[in-house]
Order: C-alpha cells, then sequence, then structure tokens
C-alpha cells in the first residue's frame, strides 16, 4: 500500500466521506433558497432522527408528559442526504448548517438554538425542568453534557466513519477510534456503577444527551457494532439504556424524524401528539409518501 503524503497546502479537488462524499464541503453557507415551513406551535424543529436530533425530541416529549404545554411543537424532517440543511431558510437558523436547529416562536421575537446540547439546556431552562438550578448538582449534569458534546465526534465521525462508512477499511484508523469509544464506554459504565443515573439519583439532560449516542451503541442501533466492541461487557451502561428505554417519552422521542428501521418506528414529521397513533409509515399508504 503506497504511503499517503499530504500536499504543502490541501485543495479541494474531489469527492471525500464515502458514503456522504455529496454533502461534504469545505465552506460554509447556503447552496440554494428554500424557505422552511413554519406550524401552529411554539415550538420549530428542524430535525432528523439521528442521535443528535433524538436528544431533543425525547426532551421536548417528556416536557410535555410534566404537563409544559409550551413545549409543543412541529417537528419538520430535514433529509440531510438530499442537502435540506443547506436552504437558505435552514442556514439562517443553524450557520454551521448541522441538525437539530430549533425556532423558539413563544415570544415575541423567535429565538434560534443550534447545537443539540445547546437547545437541551435551553429548554431545560425555560421551563426549569430536568436540570439542577444551582450548585453541584447543577456542575455535575453541565459537565456531562458538555462530555457528550466532546466526545461524539469521536463516536460518530470517527468509530462510525471508518467502522461503517468508509469507502475502504483501514486497520489504524479503526483501531485508533475503536480504543477511543470504548475508553468512553468505560467512563459511562463505572460512573453509572455508582449512580442510576449520569449526572446522579436524578434524571437530566446529561441522560438525554448520552442515551442516543452510548445506548445506541451498547443496543446495536449504530454501525452494528455492539459485538466488534464487546458491548455487553458494558453492563451498568446497559442497564441504564434499558432503563431509559422503558419510558414512553423516550421511545416516543427515538421515533421523530426517523426515516430508517420499523416503519412502525418512523413518524417523519410530528405535529400533534395522535400523529404517533395514525401516521407512522406502517399506517400511511405509499402513495402518500
Amino acid at each position: 500500500m503506497t504511503e499517503y503524503v499530504p500536499e504543502k497546502v490541501w485543495t479541494w479537488n474531489k469527492a471525500s466521506g464515502g458514503r456522504f462524499a455529496n454533502i461534504n464541503r469545505p465552506i460554509a453557507g447556503a447552496t440554494h433558497k428554500k424557505e422552511l415551513p413554519v406550524g401552529k406551535h411554539p415550538m420549530q424543529l428542524y430535525s432528523l432522527g439521528t442521535p443528535n436530533g433524538v436528544k431533543v425530541t425525547i426532551m421536548l416529549e417528556e416536557l410535555l408528559a410534566l404537563g409544559h404545554t409550551g413545549a409543543e411543537y412541529d417537528a419538520w424532517l430535514i433529509r440531510i442526504g438530499e442537502g435540506d440543511q443547506f436552504g437558505s431558510g435552514f442556514v439562517a437558523i443553524n450557520p454551521n448548517f448541522k441538525i437539530p436547529a430549533l425556532l423558539d416562536r413563544s415570544g415575541p421575537t423567535p429565538v434560534r438554538v443550534f447545537e443539540s446540547g445547546a437547545i437541551l439546556l435551553h429548554l431545560a431552562e425555560k421551563f426549569g425542568a430536568f436540570m439542577p438550578a444551582s450548585g453541584p448538582a447543577r456542575a455535575e449534569a453541565l459537565s456531562w453534557l458538555f462530555w457528550q458534546m466532546g466526545s461524539a465526534p469521536y463516536v460518530g465521525g470517527g468509530f462510525g466513519h471508518f467502522y461503517a462508512y468508509a469507502p475502504t477499511k483501514q486497520e489504524y484508523p479503526i483501531d485508533r477510534f475503536t480504543m477511543e469509544t470504548k475508553r468512553q464506554l468505560d467512563v459511562l459504565d463505572r460512573r453509572l456503577a455508582e449512580s442510576e443515573f449520569i449526572a446522579g439519583r436524578d434524571y437530566t439532560i446529561a441522560d438525554m444527551a448520552i442515551f442516543p449516542w452510548y445506548g445506541g451503541l451498547v443496543k446495536n442501533w449504530m454501525y452494528n457494532g455492539a459485538e466488534y466492541l464487546d458491548a455487553g461487557s458494558y453492563k451498568n451502561v446497559n442497564r441504564w439504556a434499558d432503563q431509559l428505554l422503558a419510558r414512553p417519552t423516550v421511545r416516543r422521542g427515538r421515533m421523530v424524524n426517523r426515516v430508517q428501521g420499523d416503519p412502525a418506528m418512523q413518524l417523519h414529521e410530528r405535529h400533534d401528539a395522535s400523529d404517533f397513533e395514525t401516521k407512522t409509515q406502517d399506517k400511511i399508504a405509499p402513495a402518500a409518501e
């Protein structure tokens, strides 16, 4: 195998990224004009049912279950494989053109919020839920929230890319990112050996942020890599993931904006609570898609 020698100055002259090459580019900004739809609810979410998107839909479903009617939301599907995130309306909400993006229209002036961790924190503070107000408990929850935000690129862009999506399998990057992913799972497993939830005895946005990524790994929803990672050996992470999966709110949140897997678990758009009963893909005729 010929060793790759980097150019003195990198130039963008070929597709890169394997399966996602058509949406990877080294520049920002919109590629086309496209306004976003706006529904009737205070919260307008533009997303896809990836781990980062699922964080937010779980949070919104949890808030609604507590009776916070101000958290009612329209969830609009952004198909990143088709470049929806490069439309002018989406880029106006998230200049980084990544899902999810939230437009909070509950006040006189709409507020844009992007980055999934920022959305979780915005909602937690707005509704006074799932986040300790002060003191050591708040510091602990924030620490784990930001731990997830910093660690996810190793799991998604690192392990996930080279193990599952790269056009060729290469030992060095797979080995490197597998090692780091397993280290992170061990960090979580040790924490959950001493604590029921991530930040302590209470369920917080830290759990909502971490679950779609690391729960997805151990339950084999992501990359089909559970066996490779020996995910069953992380007993405490598995216990915690099962505990969250037992929550109806988590199950609903996992369905919203989902476009893969069991049709009964796919609710492409959510505009009313009744949509979970009437508009999943197994209940919609193919001609309506």
